[in-house]
């Protein structure tokens, strides 16, 4: 007599790249057929010839994937079938008793890896210049198609589909009250669960807020000019109306993902291909990593970007990732109805700088709402103190 696997456990997961894998994907790169230089002194062309190959280099010759390999390893990693596919995520748990379960959704071009320098001053605030009371319960799992997570084989795994499983995972993990964060795909995808309000979601905390107003988004979204009666209040609606438009002029490697994900198959057979896509997404975080690899230490590192996009690689995940954009069916930036408590953090660098007076009306509860000084799109992954110490003050109204 066979017996049927619970579909609903928590099964621990491990992973192994064997060695073989490491020294294809360096034959690979060593074999990159780059073009000639851009004809411009600026980035207005994408990636860089001179930062691609430096990237190349030093990947090929000096970057040693096993060390970020050691520190995934060391965290608490587990997978569950919901709604028919496996959903890998990390699950740290604090000593603090007390602590406030938080589910961290990462974005594209992201993983899991975004998420590794928040994880120790979130659940052990402690010994990071925190109070006990600030502890969190972190869940932080891969979307589907990104990571270890299960690649979709049919269509239908869209934000608001992802949104209804993070709420059936945190209902499966047993916390009955808990609260959810996230930037990029992450603040859209914790959007939409507040608009779902799955049972137990207390709050959420976003730092790409969706605050643009139904009719700036939808004039925005197509080119076409704002409405005659809407009336922005102020220069800083005003600069985010510049920073919305610019942005959906700027989206070509966005639309290719959203309308033919399936011919981006150079992401799936060049690592410096895939590098070069997912490098490409916002310019201040193109000019910073390319300051990184010209040998400047801020924000994220050389090892930072290769960590991240080698998971991509030996994961094989430049398309399946990709295919999200061609679900979605949700306003990137625009107002999405969230009623639960909301806090926003601003970032200078972010593609756009929500201003209050949108975030107040697009969020009528909203708890919390700073201005930051420094970071861009990727705030845990660039800016993780900051971020940790706006996660911390969002949500100590909702404990």
């Amino acid at each position: 007599m066979s017996v049927t696997p619970d579909q609903h456990a928590i099964r621990p997961f491990t992973f192994e790249f064997p060695e073989s894998e490491l020294e294809e994907m360096r034959a690979r790169i060593a074999a990159t057929r780059f073009p000639e230089k851009e004809t411009v002194a600026d980035h207005s062309q994408g990636v860089p010839l001179e930062t691609m190959q430096e990237l190349a280099r030093y990947w090929a010759t000096e970057y040693d994937w096993r060390k970020v390999e050691a520190k995934l390893k060391a965290l608490p990693h587990f997978i569950t079938e919901i709604d028919g596919l496996d959903i890998h995520f990390i699950h740290v748990r604090s000593k603090h008793e007390n602590a406030l379960p938080l589910i961290v959704t990462h974005g594209w071009p992201g993983s899991i890896i975004e998420q590794m320098k928040i994880i120790e001053p979130l659940t052990n605030p402690t010994a990071h210049d925190g109070d006990a009371s600030d502890a969190f319960h972190l869940v932080i799992p891969s979307m589907p198609g990104y990571g270890f997570s299960g690649k979709p084989t049919a269509a239908g795994w869209d934000a608001e589909r992802i949104a209804r499983a993070w709420g059936e995972l945190m209902k499966r993990l047993g916390y009955t009250k808990y609260v959810a964060q996230g930037g990029d795909w992450g603040a859209i995808i914790s959007d939409l669960m507040g608009v779902q309000e799955p049972e137990g979601l207390a709050g959420i905390h976003v730092n790409l807020p969706g605050t643009v107003p139904p009719a700036v988004e939808q004039a925005l979204a197509v080119g076409n000019p704002l409405p005659s009666d809407v009336v922005l209040a102020g220069d800083e609606e005003k600069r985010a109306v510049e920073q919305v438009s610019h942005l959906y002029q700027n989206i070509a490697q966005f639309l290719m993902m959203a309308s033919r994900p399936q011919s981006l198959a150079a992401l799936a057979d060049s690592p410096v291909g895939l590098a070069a896509y997912l490098l490409d997404h916002d310019a201040p975080s193109l000019e910073m990593i390319s300051r990184a690899f010209a040998g400047q230490v801020e924000g994220l590192t050389r090892d930072d970007v290769l960590d991240n996009i080698t998971l991509f690689w030996l994961t094989n995940t430049g398309i399946s990732a990709a295919r999200l954009y061609a679900e979605n069916k949700t306003p990137f930036l625009g107002a999405k109805g969230v009623k639960i408590p909301v806090a926003v953090s601003v970032f200078p660098d972010e593609v756009y700088q929500a201003p209050k007076s949108w975030a107040e009306q697009a969020y009528p509860n909203l708890v919390h709402y700073n201005r930051l000084d420094e970071g861009g799109h990727f705030a845990a992954w660039e800016q993780p103190e900051q971020l940790v110490n706006e996660v911390r003050a969002g949500f100590r109204s909702l404990r």
